[in-house]
């Protein structure tokens, strides 16, 4: 039989899977941008500045954190009103991140660099682009959460949902201020 310390510690399934698929895509995103270095060697290289609205979706990303930070504190205070405000404006946040980004890309292609005219834009388009889909898996969880919240109890509610949305939101912003870091610095 298993102590009342020794269940504390334990973490919780779905905390533990986030972790798993936190690491899995690190790993895709590290092979994505060691890629990127690799080919940037090669003599057909193209370098070129990133789209200005890149820059401002950091500025909504982060905000994005700080009100999914602050969903989560509303959530464990059992301020359900505020915690809807709040779980709602970081959904919305994520899908104005995912439309910077596409204004992007349409920058991008105005500037003569289209999906397939050199290596370097593909891979800008390729590595966005899948970190512009995990960003919108996430809005996707948001919108449960929201719609859970109409139904959940106030005294038979669990925090793991919202800490679990908490810690994969933080992480698909990080992974994105690590990616325009390395954009910037290895043009």
């Amino acid at each position: 039989m298993m102590t009342m310390n020794a269940q504390k510690n334990k973490i919780h399934p779905h905390k533990y899977s986030m972790w798993i698929a936190m690491a899995s895509i690190t790993m895709m995103f590290v092979g994505f941008t060691s890629a990127y270095v690799v080919k940037r060697a090669q003599a057909n290289w193209f370098s070129f500045e990133l789209p200005p609205v890149f820059y401002v979706s950091t500025v909504v990303i982060l905000l994005s954190s700080l009100t999914i930070y602050l969903a989560q504190r509303q959530f464990k205070a059992r301020n359900m009103s505020a915690y809807k405000q709040l779980i709602s404006v970081t959904a919305l946040l994520g899908i104005a991140f995912a439309v910077c980004q596409v204004i992007g890309f349409s920058d991008m292609k105005a500037h003569g660099l289209p999906l397939n005219k050199t290596v370097s834009a593909s891979f800008i388009y390729v590595i966005v682009g899948t970190h512009i889909l995990h960003v919108l898996g996430g809005v996707v969880v948001l919108m449960v959460l929201f719609v859970r919240a109409f139904r959940t109890r106030v005294r038979t509610y669990s925090t793991v949902p919202i800490e679990v949305a908490s810690t994969y939101w933080h992480f698909v912003d990080g992974l994105w201020i690590y990616l325009l870091i390395f954009f910037s610095l290895a043009r």
